[in-house]
């Protein structure tokens, strides 16, 4: 049972880094980085994404894809969200959650707001 663990983790990990450059492509065509940075930190308007958690972030994205924004603020991803498939949710998803890039390159914003409607 081991032997096959350690035969399929690599083709897991393998897979995993490829979904995370999928959702980084999709980051930055999709013009997601307009609003919310180029290193996912948010902005004083648009909530930061990178380190979130990959349920929740799957959970808004698909909402927003339903038509449900909760908030005026929110309803703007909608035309968004509309476009992406399950697959690209996941991809996002999975670059955002596991953000990995250069950390001098992250600089949250510190002020004080709300979470950007999300």
């Amino acid at each position: 049972m081991l032997k096959f663990i350690l035969f399929l983790l690599p083709i897991f990990l393998y897979g995993t880094q490829d979904m995370y450059k999928m959702g980084k492509n999709l980051y930055f065509a999709k013009g997601c980085n307009g609003c919310h940075g180029i290193s996912a930190s948010g902005t004083n308007l648009y909530p930061a994404l990178a380190y979130r958690r990959k349920p929740f972030l799957i959970s808004k994205l698909k909402s927003y894809r339903a038509k449900q924004g909760t908030t005026q603020q929110s309803q703007l991803m909608i035309p968004f969200a509309m476009e992406l498939s399950d697959k690209e949710i996941d991809a996002i998803t999975t670059f955002l959650s596991d953000y990995n890039e250069n950390k001098s390159n992250y600089k949250p914003d510190l002020s004080t707001r709300g979470d950007g409607g999300s």
